[in-house]
């Protein structure tokens, strides 16, 4: 008997957009908010990489990592959880969702009221990022590598 297997999730459809076009944070955030529908990323190169969805198992795991999160943070309370729909400017230009992530209280008593409504300036303490099957881990460290 043969086993068939299939590939359920995709990998990001990436947009090479410079030197053609530059945007700025502001640009950035609008393109992400009209487009509310997309989970879209930037990489520190200025790339557009619109993620496509889980599939269910990648999606309960990263539900059961979130709570996990959630449940330390409380009982932690030094800090604050974020899902997989906050983008975070991170020092190298990039711009990334990680599925799970944890702030340090006092690094966000510092942004102003504005900032902390949009992605936030900073990298996080900690992250989460699940690899979903068809992710490879050299382009997932990439992601997160030099912030």
């Amino acid at each position: 008997m043969t086993e068939t297997k299939f590939r359920t999730e995709q990998q990001p459809m990436v947009l090479r957009t410079r030197p053609a076009l530059e945007m700025d944070e502001e640009q950035f955030f609008e393109l992400c908010r009209i487009n509310d529908e997309l989970r879209i990323e930037r990489s520190a190169e200025g790339d557009i990489e619109v993620m496509p969805p889980t599939g269910g198992g990648t999606g309960n795991r990263n539900f059961t990592l979130a709570l996990q999160l959630g449940n330390w943070t409380e009982r932690d309370g030094s800090g604050i959880g974020f899902d997989s729909s906050t983008g975070f400017i991170l020092p190298n230009g990039a711009t990334r969702s990680p599925d799970a992530a944890w702030v340090r209280r006092e690094r966000l008593a510092n942004l102003t009221a504005e900032q902390k409504e949009r992605f936030l300036p900073l990298c996080p303490e900690f992250v989460i990022e699940l690899r979903s099957p068809s992710d490879h881990l050299p382009p997932s460290k990439r992601r997160y590598a030099n912030t």
